[in-house]
């Protein structure tokens, strides 16, 4: 009577290990996201405009898309600046060179 007490004891600490404990402590690991394409050109972008507005900080930043050309590209930016009690955007365009991914212009214009 004793070893089935036992037994029965085991196989009921076994199933609550399994359906209950194991439903909390599973991890869940997040995905990393892979880094985009144009990252680069984004930490370019905001490096250029923080030259071209030093007094300015950066408080938002968007991916806006890339124009391929047969010899040379343009990764475009819309930048969101606060100078002062002024704040406005910046459309950066980084114009590229496909083969060597060296850069031929940047280009800033300002909008409300």
């Amino acid at each position: 009577m004793k070893k089935l007490f036992i037994c029965l004891l085991s196989t009921v600490t076994i199933v609550y290990n399994n359906l209950f404990l194991n439903n909390f402590t599973n991890t869940t690991y997040a995905q990393q996201k892979p880094i985009p394409s144009y990252a680069k050109w984004g930490q370019i972008a905001m490096q250029k405009t923080m030259e071209q507005y030093p007094q300015a900080k950066i408080i938002d930043y968007l991916h806006i898309g890339r124009s391929k050309g047969d010899n040379t590209s343009v990764e475009k930016f819309k930048l969101w600046l606060k100078e002062k009690n002024k704040e406005f955007g910046v459309f950066v365009n980084i114009i590229f060179d496909n083969k060597t991914e060296q850069i031929i212009d940047v280009k800033f214009r300002e909008t409300t």
